[in-house]
């Protein structure tokens, strides 16, 4: 198997993962949707101890959906050592660094500060907040579950093949 085709195996459970369980991703993601919309668009409104309280609320979001992704992702799955799959796959891993590295630069770098360097002062904030808003239930949830199907694909393996051929 080729690496860059090892390595494509990732993006596509990412999105099959993504796809399957929609609900459950947009819906923890809205969260910290709704937060950075309010919080970003009326910074001078927001007193700073909700603020701060809303940050909380957004990181229990986030760290739930990454447990219930996790799950998810390593149902039917036994951890194992890495380490034969880094020594004989990190070209496959380079091309990981490679595709999350383009979509950091188009949805960070580009989008974020590019395109708001090129607004108006006045609308740089409304631009910023309605774009967090859109990103978090697609280009960082995808990327949260990028990162697991990586994990997963480098550290685990499915139970049959995770046991010995005596004991399957």
């Amino acid at each position: 198997m080729s690496e860059l085709k090892l390595a494509l195996e990732v993006p596509r459970w990412t999105w099959r993962c993504y796809t399957r369980h929609l609900g459950l991703v947009v819906g923890l993601s809205l969260i910290a949707s709704v937060q950075r919309l309010v919080v970003v668009n009326w910074t001078d409104e927001v007193p700073p101890a909700l603020a701060t309280a809303s940050e909380v609320v957004v990181l229990a979001a986030r760290v739930l959906l990454l447990v219930l992704v996790w799950r998810i992702a390593m149902a039917g799955r036994a951890l194992r050592s890495g380490r034969d799959f880094v020594r004989r796959h990190w070209r496959s891993l380079l091309w990981q660094v490679v595709f999350l590295g383009a979509a950091f630069a188009v949805f960070e770098v580009v989008a974020e500060h590019l395109v708001s360097a090129l607004l108006p002062p006045s609308a740089r904030q409304t631009y910023l907040a309605v774009l967090l808003f859109v990103k978090n239930p697609t280009v960082i949830a995808l990327t949260f579950l990028w990162w697991i199907g990586v994990i997963r694909q480098v550290f685990s393996a499915e139970v049959s093949e995770a046991l010995p051929a005596s004991r399957r």
